[in-house]
């Protein structure tokens, strides 16, 4: 099944926030949709995206003001690859994060790829089960694959930057 067909369902339920990249290769989906968008994906009887292979956050950096969350969808019975975007504006420091819906509740292994994304990036999975850092200590300064991240010098008295 084509991508543009994934499109077409999730028009039908959603309407026309749903948009085909010109890639051709990848939906963007509005950012409070997604996890009504996923569900879809899942229980739809033409998709049963029942695995999902990656969740990837990513920040565009200041000058474009936004921050994405890339899905990628596979459906082990019918062999169809879907990729998933929502775009959302990014935080400036001292704001409160951004906020995308949690999936872990239709596919469990993005309990970890969404706590990977808010240490590293800085997005807050609302709904989310046990969100807190996976990779770096609770008390770390900032989200190092942030455009604009500066390492602090000192880490409990280690150097961390030279």
């Amino acid at each position: 099944m084509s991508t543009e067909k994934f499109k077409n369902i999730l028009v039908e339920k959603f309407g026309e926030g749903i948009i085909l990249q010109t890639d051709q290769q990848s939906i963007t989906v509005p950012t409070e949709k997604i996890a009504e968008v996923c569900q879809l994906m899942l229980e739809h009887e033409d998709c049963y995206f029942d695995m999902l292979s990656c969740l990837t956050g990513l920040d565009n950096g200041v000058e474009k003001a936004t921050m994405e969350v890339i899905y990628n969808l596979y459906s082990i019975p019918y062999e169809h690859k879907l990729m998933l975007k929502v775009v959302f504006p990014r935080n400036e420091k001292g704001e409160i994060l951004p906020e995308v819906p949690t999936v872990s509740n239709i596919w469990k292994t993005a309990d970890w790829h969404e706590r990977e994304a808010f240490d590293l990036v800085g997005i807050n999975f609302t709904g989310h089960p046990d969100l807190r850092r996976i990779l770096l200590p609770e008390d770390w300064d900032g989200h190092p694959l942030r455009k604009d991240y500066q390492a602090q010098e000192y880490y409990h008295g280690i150097q961390v930057k030279y």
